[in-house]
């Protein structure tokens, strides 16, 4: 009796590889800062409109940027076996469709900014959007071990965003939460490339750990999170110098600090067990909880005792 074929592994929709290419759990946590920054400027929960709005234009420009960075990568991620199966590394989606649906998603979310809220939102959107392709990828990922320092900077766009939403303007509160996001990205990267250290060896990107090695990765991610332990704490004295508008009370304070001291007790067992890939691990899924915990801690306490 002949054996029965067996079925070939379904390949994902077309829709479903559009949509990967926005990198979605990245645009979830970018969205989730910004929101937070929004409750803050408004000193309370903004018009619901207004969030949507917002949510809508800056997921657009976060996404798009997302599909460019897939196509530019394309050689890199189909070395690494994290990202191999993306849709432009894996061959389902070409370099040119996913570029030309990159450029239309920042426009598209640059127009919603500027139509739906405010122009200076829009302005920071699009600008964090070119810097993540332009600086980012383009430049510093494959030249430089500094690549996620300075390229941090993309991704702390967004509370910028949110209070430009909101107020139309600027004010010392978004660049102390641009700030947070600043120093929070080299310790959550630099703990990812010390699991898949042999990976972006392999594939020629100058990760800290590949070119100055665990122990000065280790010391690196401790000195960083120190910063932002302090960093993450100075909404809450601001009120000692009259920034009554910047102020954040002590829920915020007391969540910030716990959520703080974790994450460098954590940082500090890593140097300790010598790059440990279990605790460097730890170490990368605890950052994702620490900064959504941070911008949740914000919007609570400006909700309760705003």
């Amino acid at each position: 009796m002949a054996a029965e074929p067996v079925a070939a592994p379904r390949r994902p929709s077309v829709a479903l590889d559009y949509f990967e290419l926005t990198k979605p759990r990245i645009m979830i946590l970018l969205l989730i800062t910004m929101v937070g920054a929004m409750v803050w400027a408004a000193d309370g929960l903004p018009p619901l409109w207004l969030i949507a709005s917002a949510l809508l234009g800056m997921g657009l420009c976060s996404g798009g940027a997302s599909a460019i960075n897939h196509a530019l990568d394309r050689d890199l991620d189909a070395r690494m076996e994290r990202t191999r199966d993306r849709p432009v590394a894996a061959g389902r989606v070409a370099p040119r469709p996913a570029i030309v649906f990159g450029v239309v998603l920042i426009a598209l979310g640059g127009v919603a900014l500027y139509v739906l809220t405010t122009p200076l939102a829009a302005a920071f959107g699009l600008g964090g959007a070119l810097f993540y392709v332009l600086i980012y990828t383009m430049v510093l990922k494959r030249r430089t071990p500094q690549n996620i320092v300075i390229g941090g900077a993309a991704g702390a766009m967004p509370p910028l965003v949110g209070w430009a939403a909101v107020t139309g303007s600027i004010a010392w509160a978004p660049v102390i939460l641009f700030g947070v996001i600043f120093l929070w990205t080299p310790p959550h990267f630099w703990a990812l490339a010390l699991v898949k250290q042999d990976e972006y060896g392999n594939a020629g990107v100058p990760m800290l750990p590949n070119v100055r090695g665990v122990e000065a990765t280790t010391v690196q991610i401790i000195v960083y999170t120190v910063i932002l332990l302090a960093f993450s704490l100075i909404p809450v004295p601001l009120a000692l110098v009259g920034a009554t508008g910047e102020v954040l009370g002590p829920l915020y304070g007391v969540i910030a600090l716990v959520l703080g001291l974790r994450f460098l007790q954590l940082a500090v067992r890593l140097h300790r067990t010598h790059g440990d890939l279990v605790v460097a691990r730890e170490v990368f899924k605890y950052s994702l909880l620490y900064l959504a915990g941070i911008f949740f801690a914000m919007a609570l306490d400006r909700v309760l005792l705003g």
